[in-house]
């Protein structure tokens, strides 16, 4: 059996001539495919902008410049995430402390958070990054009342999520990074993301004063709209209104993602469905756990699973191809941050978790026969 990874991009035809196409124009960046990638992404989201960034770091960095993270502001996230949901924060000079997860969904659990922001005077911590991790969506109903109740702003990390939702207390159905709740959504287009673009990444918000600042700061603070102008020295005249980066997203990556985004309902059922075999396949077995298993609403960027004997299993897998992934080791432990004096003990919730997860292979282009396979070398091992 060839290499089955746990996520894989796949590039159609149409979306090599899309790609194509752009090469043959006049715009490699900075052109017309931008705009309407970003519509077209605001509208499969339901949110009112869309800002296309360089990539999901990008989008974080900047959603935390456009919220005023500043020198020893605290943030809370969660350990169980990719490090750059954490990193935004100390790129602005911010303070990040963890909050443990629950260990039933692997979210940031909003109990723990409320024990922080109880713990401490009101205005001590600024904001709130949760994670859809997984593809699981936050119930961010009820984190906007927690963050109201004590003057935080909300950054939704959706990149695992385009295509999930949840339904609030209403019976209302709400798509991850929708801005409904968050202030601000964030999205990857990494190549083992729904959406692939090689790279680049997505920012949505509800908030037209965010939106403009966010366009600002993604061209390094550089003013070109006559309208927003403080001076005019004529129509060469272009202006640079506060420090900004360049975290553009290229016309060719635009296209790719544009294109790929007319597949990402197909995707995501596809997802849905290999995520049921693995239910189906791993119910009641003495040798699991945990697992994800069937959630309205997941978005199945990873299907994880708890086992016992993670660790031998992972080596067994990968002798026979199966390359499955542990998502993740917590942010927490990882040494950079020892040094802020975090430890071993203090998030037990996840690190219990990361002691038996394994991300089992899901992505549309998996095949019955490569999933089959993988479920048959499990039923093997143990």
């Amino acid at each position: 059996m060839k290499i089955i990874p746990y996520g894989r991009q796949y590039i159609s035809e149409e979306d090599i001539n899309e790609v194509v196409n752009v090469l043959k124009s006049d715009w490699l960046t900075q052109g017309p495919k931008i705009a309407e990638f970003e519509k077209a992404f605001a509208n499969y989201i339901g949110s009112k902008y869309a800002v296309a960034v360089s990539n999901g770091t990008a989008a974080l960095h900047l959603s935390a410049l456009a919220l005023n993270i500043n020198s020893g502001d605290k943030v809370i996230t969660t350990p169980i995430t990719f490090a750059a949901s954490a990193n935004c924060v100390l790129y602005c000079g911010g303070e990040v402390v963890f909050a443990d997860i629950d260990p039933e969904t692997y979210l940031l659990d909003i109990k723990k958070v409320r024990e922080l922001l109880d713990s401490s005077p009101k205005g001590t911590y600024k904001g709130i990054i949760p994670v859809d991790f997984a593809g699981r969506p936050v119930n961010l109903e009820a984190f906007r009342k927690l963050a109201d109740e004590f003057d935080c702003w909300i950054i939704e990390d959706a990149c695992h999520a385009p295509g999930g939702y949840f339904i609030d207390s209403k019976g209302i159905r709400h798509n991850c990074g929708n801005g409904d709740f968050a202030d601000l959504a964030i999205f990857s287009f990494h190549p083992v993301k729904h959406i692939a673009a090689g790279e680049g990444g997505m920012i949505t918000t509800n908030n037209e004063i965010l939106y403009h600042k966010l366009r600002n700061l993604r061209t390094h603070g550089i003013q070109q709209n006559p309208e927003l102008r403080q001076f005019n020295h004529g129509l060469w005249y272009y202006e640079m209104q506060e420090l900004g980066f360049n975290y553009r997203l290229t016309d060719i990556q635009a296209a790719l993602g544009k294109s790929q985004l007319k597949r990402a309902n197909s995707g995501l059922e596809k997802r849905r469905e290999i995520a049921a075999i693995y239910d189906k396949n791993f119910s009641d077995k003495s040798y699991i756990i945990k697992q994800t298993g069937v959630i309205p609403g997941h978005a199945y960027h990873l299907y994880v699973v708890e086992f016992k004997n993670r660790k031998s299993l992972y080596k067994y897998l990968r002798e026979k191809n199966v390359f499955a992934q542990v998502h993740y080791i917590p942010t927490h432990l990882m040494p950079y941050y020892r040094k802020f004096g975090w430890k071993e003990g203090d998030m037990p919730n996840a690190e219990k978790y990361y002691k038996h997860c394994l991300s089992l292979p899901i992505y549309p282009t998996l095949t019955d026969e490569e999933q089959n396979y993988v479920i048959e070398k499990i039923f093997v091992f143990y």
